[in-house]
């Protein structure tokens, strides 16, 4: 049946993904990619010769259209992101809207998400979390989200990249206070994976002289919450 497939792909490490997703790329008509090289390297890598099609948030709105049209020709087509499950920060979410409308099946396959690697591996409460993504570029606005959440009875998880993490971290602690426990996970399931739990004074303290390089997910435990190593 033609269909949607949404296929999570690695964080990082090559083999992390499923041998059910390997088998769903193989088996596909169309894979909707954001970056044509970066699927090509993980498709080079799988051994898998597909037609892809760039689905990225400056054409998604325009793309939905044609997508739909492909399903309802019989294709099947899957949905990737550059690392992770799409729809999560990553496009997606408009496509799936679209078929789920129509009555077109989607399908989700489990795989590699960065927030749930990161909170799990950060020994911070997983109760209870609320993922706010990337925040805006402003810092009265991300300011602001600090000050809106502050007092929040779970656990906070954001994303960042390598230009803003150390302003990130500088703001959280403006507004959240220095003695705040935080994890900052970096590169993760690649080489230089590095995870720094603490205090958000002494986890800032331990960036500030390395390299930024790779791609942030910032967890923060509940005000409650006392860190003691």
């Amino acid at each position: 049946m033609s269909k949607l497939v949404i296929v999570p792909t690695p964080i990082g490490n090559l083999g992390d993904i499923s041998a059910r997703s390997i088998d769903t790329l193989a088996r596909c008509d169309v894979i909707l990619c954001e970056d044509t090289r970066v699927c090509s390297k993980l498709l080079n890598h799988l051994k898998i010769d597909k037609k892809m099609l760039l689905y990225r948030d400056d054409n998604e709105e325009k793309q939905v259209q044609k997508i739909i049209d492909l399903i309802g020709d019989g294709n099947t087509v899957c949905l990737t992101s550059d690392a992770g499950t799409p729809a999560i920060s990553d496009p997606g979410y408009r496509i799936v809207n679209a078929c789920r409308r129509r009555k077109i099946p989607v399908e989700s396959l489990p795989g590699a998400c960065a927030l749930i690697t990161a909170l799990a591996a950060s020994g911070l409460p997983s109760d209870g979390f609320l993922f706010l993504g990337f925040l805006p570029s402003k810092t009265s606005a991300r300011t602001n989200v600090f000050k809106k959440y502050s007092d929040f009875d779970y656990t906070l998880i954001f994303y960042e990249s390598r230009h803003r993490i150390l302003k990130f971290l500088k703001e959280l602690q403006n507004v959240m206070g220095a003695t705040r426990v935080i994890c900052v996970a970096r590169e993760m399931t690649k080489l230089h994976e590095i995870f720094h739990v603490g205090e958000a004074g002494q986890v800032y303290e331990e960036i500030v002289g390395m390299s930024t390089k790779g791609e942030y997910v910032i967890i923060v435990a509940p005000q409650r919450f006392k860190f003691s190593p």
